[in-house]
């Protein structure tokens, strides 16, 4: 693992990939990994990896399930930023993450094993590959590797449903749609890369809890109201920056952008080439690969 401001030396091995994956869950402790499942956590990531390898690229957008949010209508809840060229192993992940014991937002590299084991689910999994035009991935990954201008977009304060045009609160997947404007629209902080996002028309992710569930969140911690509009409040509403929005955006922006994604079930995983999204249940249809998993 490879944290920025300070840096942390690598953890290797099996075992501390789920600790790696641990720390991306708001401070809570999901339930140890049996060996079972840690072995098909890691051959998941093995197939993530490959699939990158084979693309021809050097750095994509990556999403994966990890709190259910399956509920509400959205399979994908943490996104980051896939590096060939990463300075902790390749295809290592650069994302934001709260770090618990310190209080605060960091940024973090996590090898491809910790990413998939992030998820709330460990018999059933999804992962999302966006691949970049040859221009724009190379405008990315330069802004991306380059710390300065990566932090320079980390805000102080976390907030799991950060108002995407807040600037008092931050998330994961709000922190890498600025880094896209930072990347593709020289923004050089929070302020300048939203409003270079409203103009190139970015739509973020709206929820509907209703006002009910909306009182609920305020007893959940790491969740705030404070930067959201009193309107939405009102009615309910959260607008946010989630994974699809962020997908949608590139889509429109990038009509060359490729899409992979893969899925996993205790018995197979799948992998599917095109925008259409895979079925729920991991149910693979015409032309997508199946991979047996081996009991």
């Amino acid at each position: 693992m490879r944290r920025l401001l300070p840096a942390l030396p690598l953890l290797l091995g099996a075992g501390l990939a789920a600790a790696q994956a641990a720390s991306l869950r708001f401070c809570d402790k999901p339930a140890a990994l049996t060996a079972a499942e840690q072995d098909r956590m890691l051959r998941f990531g093995a197939v993530v990896k490959q699939e990158l390898e084979r693309s021809g690229a050097d750095s994509a957008l990556i999403a994966r399930s990890g709190l259910d949010l399956e509920r509400l209508g959205q399979r994908y809840s943490h996104a980051g930023l896939s590096l060939r060229a990463s300075g902790n192993t390749p295809w290592s992940v650069r994302q934001l993450y709260y770090a618990c014991d310190e209080g605060r937002p960091r940024l973090f590299d996590q090898g491809m094993a910790g990413f998939v084991m992030g998820t709330s689910e460990p018999a059933l999994g999804y992962v999302s590959l966006v691949l970049l035009p040859a221009e724009a991935a190379a405008a990315l990954e330069r802004t991306a590797l380059d710390d300065r201008r990566a932090l320079a977009l980390l805000g102080g304060d976390y907030s799991a449903n950060a108002h995407a045009w807040g600037l008092r609160y931050q998330n994961c997947n709000q922190w890498l749609v600025e880094l896209l404007a930072s990347a593709w629209g020289a923004a050089a902080d929070r302020a300048a890369a939203q409003q270079w996002l409203r103009e190139q028309r970015y739509r973020p992710s709206e929820i509907e809890l209703g006002p009910v569930l909306m009182l609920a969140s305020l007893f959940v911690p790491w969740v705030h109201m404070a930067d959201h509009p009193q309107d939405d409040i009102a009615a309910g509403r959260y607008r946010l920056s989630l994974p699809v929005a962020i997908e949608g955006f590139v889509r429109e922006r990038l009509p060359g952008a490729r899409r992979i994604e893969l899925c996993h079930t205790d018995s197979r995983i799948v992998v599917r080439h095109g925008w259409q999204p895979l079925a729920d249940g991991c149910v693979a249809g015409d032309g997508d690969e199946v991979i047996a998993l081996q009991q």
